[in-house]
């Protein structure tokens, strides 16, 4: 244990994702040492961040203004919606270049033990969305973890009455893996490879509203 500021330092440092104790002291130290101007830039730099950035109204990904610049494109392919868990997974589809469409970022995954639901989720806008039927084929591509997969299963339910295809990223992600983590080209075949969860029913229904069940004699 330090005293003062430095261990302050190391506490809140520990606090932020995959730092230990170990390597948030590495941290406190290198910060420590290093000149006051780059320290201070640092500083500014998160505060700037912490004021300026916001989610865009319509998908929720991060931006600098009330859209994204996916969102605000007019070329986006507007038939294609996306599903990811974090922003972080838009920046990972993108580098691959093959996908035109949109997104739809809900802010995490289904979560019991986490104590997060649904209701904790954009999933009420992602339905929202689909109201117009502009939106012909949805991709789930939450991450091929236990929670990803939990997040699938209950969009793909939920979906069913909406009268589009939803699909999912075939092979190429490992169980238990992260997209963020995904190499392009693994990631690129993966969502070229897609396979369908379920097919829209073919009979017409109003968007958002499930069939009528046939009457039984």
């Amino acid at each position: 244990m330090y005293e003062g500021p430095i261990q302050d330092l190391i506490d809140a440092l520990s606090r932020l994702p995959g730092i230990g104790p170990r390597g948030a002291q590495r941290i406190a130290f290198h910060l420590l040492d290093a000149p006051e101007e780059d320290v201070i830039e640092l500083a500014d730099t998160l505060r700037r961040v912490k004021q300026s950035t916001r989610f865009c109204e319509v998908c929720f990904n991060v931006s600098q203004e009330e859209r994204c610049r996916v969102c605000r494109d007019p070329r986006r392919d507007r038939s294609q919606l996306c599903v990811v868990e974090e922003s972080k997974d838009v920046v990972a589809i993108e580098r691959t270049n093959e996908f035109r469409g949109l997104y739809h970022v809900l802010g995490g995954s289904i979560s019991p033990i986490d104590g997060r639901g649904p209701a904790d989720l954009h999933t009420r806008e992602l339905f929202q969305r689909l109201a117009d039927g502009e939106v012909s084929e949805v991709i789930l591509a939450t991450d091929p973890d236990t929670q990803g997969e939990a997040t699938a299963a209950y969009l793909s339910r939920m979906l069913r009455d909406f009268g589009v295809r939803v699909t999912r990223p075939a092979s190429g992600l490992p169980v238990g893996g992260d997209l963020e983590y995904a190499d392009q080209v693994t990631l690129g075949r993966a969502f070229e490879g897609r396979r369908a969860m379920f097919e829209p029913d073919p009979r017409p229904a109003q968007a958002g509203l499930p069939h009528s069940s046939p009457a039984t004699p």
